[in-house]
């Protein structure tokens, strides 16, 4: 009967500690009208920019075709996914955005974040309960403070991180089971399942179970015991990872040529801020949007559970060689915020871009460990500890009072040291004369305290509205379905609006977008190259031409019914789309087909074998690009430079030459403009090249409509200016931004389609007729006509792709430092394509090798339970 009730209270104390956490934050996106309960939405920075359109994706992909679990043509020009899941998607709980399309992916962001609320709550009440750190009610504050801590209300849109939020305690338990009990089985478990899961945060758990297992070790009686737990300690790590291989193998390899690019190869012994000013994060709120990318560790648990944790190394009923060495670990995460070899060891090696020391929450964890190891059942303060808690609150906030901090108010500093004031007079209380009501009062200081914390900070972001994502979403939605049930081929599309980089995913249509951080550099470095916005994880294919809209294979082409609407944010102008024909429209998008595009894989000269990029013209080098392709000399350039008919000079010094000139203020109060005024002498093809430099130092304006283009490109771009307009002048306006401007590249180029389509009719004699496609297979057959022994395609290179010619391997050439091509003689050829993550098969054997390897060595008796209910220390 005892034990039905104990296990009663415990589901309840269970349940409440998941529900908390979810009413708490539930009822404040409620206030907020956060979508399915209004008109806003959770929508806000790379949460709206990249993986609300990476859940599109992934719904997509389990839905419609499996395939692209591996490989998408919706990655830039494509790419491996396999480790880009690992990193962004592996989440179970993801599984539940099946149930919400398209508009309606909102609703189900929603869900599951508050999911991870209440999950991350419950998994550590779980902790406690079988620990026996905490009992009863009193569990809900730790639980709450664990699921609100600062870090997590900081990166709540950073959803693919959260889950680490919910599998530490159930690692951290399961660590306790192998140091004490000599029962690994827990352990082994759920580090696999958070190595798979997502394996850079796992990085950061497994550094942390070093530290845990240094602060268990004193508890240990003698050093046999201990080296025999750290003996299991490293075996079981060791057949984590090795069950988990099966992702990890292929992730290392994708990271290698992708992320893995940008790792640091020298490292700095410096601070990376004074350290003191760290202690402004004690104050409840302490975060706003200037905190995200480039700001201090995110770790506030409130200020009684902080101040316990503190107290934890003056509490003489814990050994003190444990406190001395839970202080080393202390000062160890503390070193880590603001030193950078430190800070470098926890991100893998990498600086992160945005949201900086993403391993605060495991400092979070800690503090609460402490506080929990700390506020037992008869603890209070003594007087000397009073004193000595009050002078430190009291030097802390004088301290961050006279910081000068955008994410600080006069308000919140107030707040929070009324709350610090308060714990400490909770902390004096002693708990015998009234145990209900002083657990009580500490549950509802903890709650209060890390709730108000959490509102605070939250209201500093702003958010996308439910319309402006629904309505975009919609429109595009209708229109990739519309050329998808019209054309089953394999084929990109283009477009002049945007959302996001990562539209493709979002619509789930090949193109020539991305935004992601596991994106292979050799992607922005050609497009770059051809003139189009690119840099370190993303690419925008928003500046193509004639010629690159044919060789990449862009057969239709999306664009806004009116210019003038701003419901799609213009990407790019294409007057050489005017005269495509029209093949399908909804409400605000126009649907056109471009005749002259080639399939992915086409006949081509074996002179693009040997092509190197020499040249920094974009326009050049897409010229070189195709000649070679067609068998023609490269020195015969397609693009011709244009003169302009007059320039007008307003408030700078007058030029003979634009391009390289650096143009000055003369008046510094007055507007200064250069203007460019060209009329085109045929019906051809005319860009306007322009350097990286001008977009910091001056603003475009195309016949005085504004230029819609991102401004973080590190290349020379190429902007389309105008198509059959013979006779009809185009004025570009230059307005200075600062008091200087350095016109880089600035050109007027003309295509001349004469030979443009002679080179294209060559190209187009030799298409693989595709029989069957799929994400990872492509099968067809070619005839190479004579003068084309290659057959290109415009798919990235990659280790992966595996190619069979007539039943035969082939072998593949890389080309422009980007495409995969096969030589082959002239002839008719079955041709098959296959992509296989690299070491996906290794580590599938690997998996499954440890795994059972680790399951006859769990029944071993030696590894068996021991009838220890509970951890020792």
């Amino acid at each position: 009967m005892l034990s039905a009730y104990r296990k009663h209270q415990r589901l309840i104390i269970l349940t409440v500690s998941f529900l908390l956490p979810v009413v708490l934050m539930g009822g404040y996106f409620i206030c907020r009208q956060m979508a399915p309960f209004g008109s806003s939405s959770l929508l806000t920075v790379d949460l709206g920019q990249q993986y609300v359109d990476f859940f599109a994706y992934f719904r997509a992909a389990l839905l419609h075709h499996p395939t692209s679990l591996f490989y998408s043509f919706a990655k830039g020009l494509g790419g491996e996914m396999w480790g880009t899941n690992a990193y962004y998607l592996f989440s179970p709980l993801n599984l539940l955005l099946l149930c919400f399309p398209g508009r309606y992916l909102t609703s189900g962001i929603m869900l599951i974040l508050l999911l991870r609320y209440g999950l991350a709550g419950l998994s550590f009440a779980w902790l406690m309960t079988k620990t026996g750190w905490q009992s009863g009610p009193r569990i809900w504050a730790f639980s709450t403070a664990y699921a609100l801590n600062g870090w997590m209300i900081a990166n709540q849109l950073n959803m693919l991180w959260l889950d680490a939020l919910i599998i530490l305690p159930l690692v951290i338990w399961g660590l306790l089971k192998l140091l004490h009990q000599r029962q690994a089985g827990t352990y082994i478990t759920w580090l696999t399942v958070m190595m798979i899961d997502n394996y850079y945060m796992a990085w950061m758990i497994c550094l942390f179970t070093v530290l845990l297992v240094a602060w268990q070790l004193p508890v240990l009686e003698d050093w046999r015991q201990r080296g025999r737990a750290l003996i299991r300690y490293g075996l079981s790590s060791l057949a984590a990872a090795g069950i988990a291989a099966v992702t990890l193998l292929p992730t290392i390899y994708a990271l290698a040529q992708s992320k893995g690019t940008y790792t640091e190869n020298t490292i700095h012994s410096r601070w990376e801020y004074f350290p003191f000013k760290m202690l402004a994060k004690l104050v409840p709120g302490s975060f706003n949007f200037d905190q995200m990318p480039k700001g201090q560790p995110n770790y506030y648990i409130g200020a009684l559970l902080m101040l316990a944790a503190f107290l934890y190394f003056f509490n003489r009923r814990i050994r003190l060689s444990q406190r001395l060495t839970a202080l080393a670990v202390t000062a160890f995460f503390l070193l880590s915020f603001c030193y950078e070899p430190l800070d470098l060891l926890w991100h893998a090696g990498q600086f992160p871009v945005w949201y900086p020391y993403r391993f605060s929450f495991l400092f979070s964890c800690w503090c609460i460990l402490l506080a929990a190891k700390t506020l037992q059942p008869g603890y209070h303060l003594s007087r000397w500890q009073v004193l000595l808690t009050l002078a430190i609150v009291a030097a802390i906030f004088t301290y961050v009072s006279q910081l000068k901090l955008s994410y600080l108010s006069t308000s919140q500093r107030i707040i929070g040291l009324s709350f610090a004031i308060i714990s400490i007079a909770c902390l004096t209380i002693p708990r015998r004369n009234s145990p209900r009501m002083y657990d009580f009062l500490l549950i509802c200081l903890v709650i209060c305290d890390v709730a108000t914390s959490a509102y605070t900070s939250l209201n500093n972001i702003a958010y996308v509205s439910q319309g402006e994502f629904a309505n975009y979403t919609t429109q595009l939605d209708q229109a990739s379905h519309k050329i998808k049930a019209s054309d089953h081929g394999l084929f990109r599309v283009a477009k002049t609006f945007t959302r996001t980089k990562d539209d493709p995913f979002q619509g789930d249509f090949n193109s020539g977008d991305h935004f992601g951080s596991t994106l292979e550099p050799i992607i922005p470095n050609f497009m770059g190259a051809i003139g189009q916005p690119a840099g370190d994880g993303f690419v925008t294919y928003a500046n193509g031409t004639q010629v690159t809209d044919a060789l990449l294979g862009f057969k239709y082409t999306m664009s806004k019914r009116d210019p003038r609407s701003t419901q799609m944010p213009i990407s790019g102008y294409r007057p050489d789309w005017n005269r495509q024909p029209v093949t399908n429209f909804t409400s605000k998008i126009v649907i056109k087909q471009n005749k002259q595009a080639l399939p992915l894989a086409f006949g081509a000269n074996r002179e693009i074998l040997g092509l190197a990029h020499t040249t920094l013209d974009p326009l050049n080098y897409q010229s070189q690009i195709m000649q070679a392709l067609a068998g023609r000399p490269i020195n015969h350039s397609l693009f011709t430079v244009q003169n302009f008919t007059a320039v007008r000079f307003i408030n700078v010094q007058p030029a003979r030459q634009i391009t390289g000139t650096i143009f000055k203020k003369k008046n510094l109060l007055k507007p200064a403009e250069v203007q460019l005024k060209f009329t085109p002498p045929t019906n051809d093809s005319y860009y306007l090249t322009v350097g990286p430099n001008v977009k910091d130092d001056v603003s475009i304006r195309v016949n005085n409509r504004a230029f819609g283009q991102s401004n973080n490109y590190r290349d020379t771009i190429v902007i389309n200016l105008a198509h059959r307009q013979k006779g009809k002048p185009v004025i570009i306006t230059l307005r200075l931004k600062k008091m200087a401007a350095w016109l880089q590249n600035v050109s007027v180029y003309r295509l001349n389609q004469r030979p443009f389509n002679t080179s294209l009719r060559t190209l187009q004699q030799s298409p693989l007729k595709i029989n069957h496609h799929s994400s990872t297979t492509i099968t067809g057959t070619v005839d190479l006509k004579p003068g084309q022994s290659v057959l290109m395609t415009t798919i990235p290179a990659n280790a992966g792709w595996h190619v069979t010619v007539n039943g035969h391997p082939a072998t593949t050439h890389t080309v422009l430092g980007t495409f995969m091509a096969i030589p082959l003689a002239p002839g008719h050829y079955r041709v098959k394509l296959h992509f296989r993550p690299p070491f996906l098969l290794l580590g599938g054997v690997i998996s499954i090798i440890s795994l059972l390897l680790t399951l006859s060595l769990l029944h071993l008796p030696a590894l068996r339970k021991l009838a220890h209910p509970r951890i020792r220390e």
